[in-house]
């Protein structure tokens, strides 16, 4: 997906309060390690980031409009390096 992203005002406040940059999101949206489908409205991408430490970033995005908008993002912490 190489689409312009949006982001929510909860998205870019995760962002600076988490620490995530957003060369990692736009690398998770474009090439991510795997997708979960949760509806119409709702997609999630995930992708290990070597520069945190190998977390799991989860990047909530929703391809219905656009263009495609960042509903939140944050290291998922039930997903093990």
């Amino acid at each position: 997906m190489h689409n312009p992203l949006t982001y929510t005002i909860h998205a870019r406040t995760m962002m600076q309060e988490r620490m995530i940059q957003e060369e990692w999101i736009t690398m998770t949206v474009n090439n991510p390690d795997f997708t979960e489908s949760k509806g119409e409205e709702e997609r999630h991408y995930l992708k290990r980031i070597p520069d945190a430490g190998e977390k799991i970033l989860r990047v909530i995005l929703n391809p219905s409009v656009t263009p495609h908008r960042i509903i939140t993002v944050f290291f998922d912490r039930r997903i093990q390096p």
